[in-house]
């Protein structure tokens, strides 16, 4: 039997970023799944405050050459990848110049949030997929993590659902308590229908801040992970009228093997308490 495959996706990884909850689950959740019996790949925005000659990144050429377009605007997709040594595991960075070559994550040196944040999220999901298809890796299963993955279930649903690289894909989104003030673009989802998005698809964006936009990612999620021990009110209020199966916060000595395991019923499509 084949093993299950799973795509990780994430806002950020240490040590390529400072440690944090979501971080840390990023590094050590795919070694340890597939220390158990998952084949992984792992992805993540290649900011351009992660010391590339320290973490050894280098482009994949093969990989690298593609273009996704965002608002009518081209934007060159570029790969690199890295290696830990110490889990046998690699890190893919999706970069580009326009959304990823400035020094800070998500905010600038003030702390303003980035007006383009909307349109970094869009890049960095398609760029993941783009590069998933032209691996020729198909994955069973994708799990994201941190709000910049929040487009990522929609995109798998509906602008890949006609794909059958991803026909059979399903995906499972992480609620954390990392959320930000105020909204994206207001224009997020006009960008989403040019993509050919319909409105009852990006009905949460209407008012794209933190909240919304994890319900836009429940929404099209096959299963969701409470990845901090608490979360917003609203958020936990839309999980249970959603009717998704929810795997509740696990501690931090215990998480690795049941995650496995829930992924292997949302693969099957089973029910989860």
């Amino acid at each position: 039997m084949e093993k299950l495959r799973v795509l990780y996706v994430s806002q950020e990884i240490t040590p390529f970023l400072p440690e944090t909850t979501l971080s840390t689950i990023s590094r050590k959740l795919p070694q340890g799944v597939q220390e158990i019996d998952k084949e992984v790949r792992v992805f993540m925005p290649r900011y351009g405050c992660i010391n590339e000659r320290r973490h050894q990144l280098h482009e994949v050429i093969r990989l690298s050459g593609m273009n996704i377009i965002i608002n009518d605007n081209d934007h060159p997709l570029i790969i690199k990848v890295a290696s830990i040594p110490s889990a046998r595991m690699q890190v893919y960075f999706i970069d580009n110049e326009d959304y990823f070559k400035r020094k800070n994550v998500v905010s600038d040196d003030s702390g303003k949030f980035f007006d383009d944040n909307d349109e970094r999220s869009i890049f960095f999901c398609r760029g993941v997929l783009e590069t998933v298809k032209k691996l020729g890796w198909v994955p069973d299963v994708i799990h994201c993590h941190g709000w910049m993955t929040a487009l990522m279930p929609a995109y798998v649903k509906r602008f890949y659902g006609d794909d059958p690289h991803f026909a059979d894909t399903k995906v499972v989104y992480s609620v954390y308590d990392n959320g930000f003030e105020g909204s994206l673009d207001k224009k997020l989802a006009g960008k989403m229908k040019s993509d050919g998005f319909t409105d009852g698809d990006v009905t949460h964006l209407k008012a794209p801040d933190f909240v919304n936009l994890t319900k836009m990612a429940v929404q099209h999620a096959d299963g969701v992970i409470l990845g901090s021990e608490k979360v917003d009110a609203k958020i936990n209020s839309f999980l249970k009228e959603s009717g998704k199966p929810v795997l509740q916060y696990q501690e931090e000595d215990r998480y690795i093997p049941i995650y496995n395991e829930f992924y292997d019923k949302v693969a099957e499509a089973l029910l989860v308490d």
